[in-house]
């Protein structure tokens, strides 16, 4: 395999790997109180609560508020829908660097300024909302984490661009009859 096509592979799979993730978390939002429930049954039957009476504690806390805001404001919700349906957007994007990482690598440079971003939004937004700090490290590390993937894909794409352009086919000899 010539250093073009392994480069390329590479790029292709890592660019897999983060649209999935952002693919997983972006429909993770759509069903928030049936997961907020499960949840919240999954650390109760894995005697949790004892261990980590906090974060179960804020986890009941959501659960109950999504709750009501489900059964008295469900259009409430409807934002985090929008939200989903952001995630699931920004992973389409990411189809142009897939099919031509040089001239679209713009979209990884998107998503590493995004990622850097969600650091600053979790600490800003996480106090005024009331978020535990500890809730909003774990806001911060999809940052973090997501950053990673599109490092590594950046830098497949310079040493990519820096091969230069491949050489185009040769062109079919016209058939005589």
């Amino acid at each position: 395999m010539s250093d073009r096509a392994a480069l390329l592979k590479g790029i292709r799979a890592w660019l897999v790997l983060f649209v999935v993730c952002l693919v997983l978390s972006g429909a993770t939002a759509f069903p928030l109180v049936h997961e907020l429930r499960w949840t919240e049954s999954a650390l109760r039957a894995l005697s949790v609560p004892e261990h980590l009476p906090g974060p179960t504690a804020w986890i009941v806390r959501v659960r109950e508020a999504l709750d009501t805001v489900d059964a008295e404001y469900p259009f409430v919700l409807y934002g985090t829908d929008w939200l989903a349906f952001a995630h699931l957007v920004i992973a389409v994007a990411f189809y142009g660097p897939y099919r031509d990482p040089v001239r679209n690598i713009w979209v990884i440079e998107f998503g590493m300024i995004a990622c850097a971003g969600v650091v600053p939004l979790a600490l800003a937004c996480g106090p005024v909302r009331g978020i535990p700090f500890w809730w909003s490290l774990i806001d911060m590390s999809f940052g973090v984490f997501g950053v990673v993937p599109l490092y590594v894909v950046r830098k497949k794409i310079k040493r990519l661009e820096a091969l230069g352009t491949p050489p185009a086919p040769p062109a079919a000899a016209p058939v005589s009859g």
